[in-house]
């Protein structure tokens, strides 16, 4: 299945600091045209269609073989652009807006009219942000429409921090890619409901928890889980999501429990016929280093930037090896850990063990 006529995606090499404007004429030619460009956003790489075309953002949905239950994000270059998009601004965008963008922050406000039910799944308001990748921004800019864009993979899958990325899942099925090499956040936005009574954290994401609490006070963190077709409340929300092809299982608690917990189990699944591999820090290393697992570091524990940026790429890393199982330690919930843990969580359908020390 493809988008249309695009059996041969084009592949462009972009400056990621300051990209060549006649590369970002070319591309936002093809978004004017309706149809499809991957390009990297500072969070992962995202698949652009005009927004406020029903059958370019069709080419998406199709292109991801992605339900269209699940919402996609708008992305604007200034705020100003907000009306194009949204029915009502509330005082508090103004605050938010001041504090976190351009950056990794969307926010959920009443839709305008003319921006297609498709985009919000039929849902009265719609997920915008405003990008910090230079790419992104001169992408948009550029196009001179709104840009919505889930993330350049098939759906439910790892999400793409890459170019190989976007190429391996959806070369053939989408127009053009804008190669600014990896990513710098690694993990989505955070989506922020503003309808309602106090602010929502519908996905925890690039911005963290105490950032938001920082500028608004309360913060509420949403425990919404997307089952099967029901209709999400927000990208992100399903059980099963950013997955690799190997089954997943999450471990937490007491870092040298965990380590412990996962050589044990390790040992089982080995001797069971399995190929394994492992998620972990830094300082796990030498814990592995007597086992015959496929490992992957995700970087110290305590440098949840790098943690965040690794991960994705990590885990496609040990599904290229070939491994059935992959387990992965937790990093807390701290800053990026919440998102990291979140991503996590969905990678493993929400198969974790708690590792007790009494156990």
């Amino acid at each position: 299945m493809n988008d249309g006529s695009d059996l041969n995606t084009i592949c462009l090499r972009v400056d990621p600091r300051q990209p060549e404007p006649g590369v970002i004429r070319r591309a936002a030619a093809v978004i004017r045209a309706g149809r499809l460009v991957a390009f990297p956003t500072e969070t992962v790489y995202g698949l652009g269609a005009n927004a406020l075309d029903a059958r370019a953002v069709t080419r998406i949905f199709r292109a991801k073989e992605r339900p269209s239950s699940d919402p996609l994000i708008v992305h604007l270059s200034a705020v100003e652009d907000l009306e194009r998009v949204v029915s009502e601004v509330p005082e508090i965008v103004e605050r938010l807006a001041l504090a976190f963008w351009p950056g990794p922050l969307t926010l959920v406000l009443p839709k305008h009219p003319r921006v297609p039910d498709l985009v919000t799944a039929g849902k009265p308001t719609v997920a915008v942000r405003i990008p910090s990748h230079p790419v992104a921004q001169a992408l948009i800019a550029e196009s001179g429409v709104p840009i919505a864009a889930p993330s350049a993979n098939r759906f439910g899958q790892i999400s793409p921090t890459r170019p190989s990325h976007v190429l391996a899942d959806l070369e053939g099925r989408i127009a053009m890619i804008l190669d600014g090499g990896p990513t710098f956040v690694g993990v989505e936005s955070t989506v922020l409901s503003l309808i309602g009574e106090r602010p929502t954290i519908l996905r925890p994401g690039g911005v963290s928890r105490e950032s938001l609490t920082e500028v608004l006070g309360e913060v509420a963190l949403s425990s919404t889980v997307v089952r099967g077709d029901e209709a999400a409340v927000s990208p992100g929300t399903h059980l099963k999501h950013y997955a690799p092809d190997a089954e997943v299982t999450v471990y937490r608690g007491d870092p040298s429990e965990v380590q412990q917990a996962m050589r044990v189990a390790s040992r089982r699944l080995i001797q069971q016929g399995a190929r394994v591999g492992v998620l972990i820090a830094d300082e796990d290393l030498q814990a592995f280093q007597d086992l015959p697992v496929a490992v992957q570091s995700v970087g110290p524990s305590d440098d949840l930037e790098t943690v965040a940026q690794r991960l994705y790429v990590s885990l496609r890393a040990l599904d290229r090896a070939g491994v059935s199982h992959i387990l992965a330690r937790e990093f807390g919930t701290r800053g990026l850990g919440l998102a990291v843990r979140d991503r996590l969580m969905r990678a493993a359908s929400g198969r974790v063990v708690d590792v007790q020390s009494d156990s």
